[in-house]
């Protein structure tokens, strides 16, 4: 990880500030690398590659979800807020 991603020095951090941390950056890579494969594969003329790329976009969407089970286990105000929003009907906002 790299240091210059924190807005504080590291030794002034949680352990579980870091690892929080280091789930969030890794959330935000594989949102990114989502994005990326889908705009590949929609802009992919070959049929097999765009399988490809389709199927990479989906392992990363795994990886997305992993992390974000993470995150709900470990830090409780972002559970809170997957309760109250996620799997509900009706308005988000």
């Amino acid at each position: 990880m790299s240091s210059e991603d924190l807005h504080a020095p590291r030794e002034r951090l949680t352990d579980q500030t870091i690892a929080t941390h280091q789930a969030i950056a890794s959330l935000m890579e594989e949102l990114q690398a989502m994005d990326w494969y889908r705009q590949r594969a929609d802009d992919c003329g070959d049929a097999e590659l765009k399988a490809v790329l389709v199927h990479n976009m989906n392992d990363e969407m795994e990886h997305a979800a992993m992390l974000v089970e993470w995150l709900r286990r470990n830090v409780a105000e972002f559970a809170a807020q997957l309760d109250k929003f996620v799997g509900t009907k009706g308005p988000i906002a």
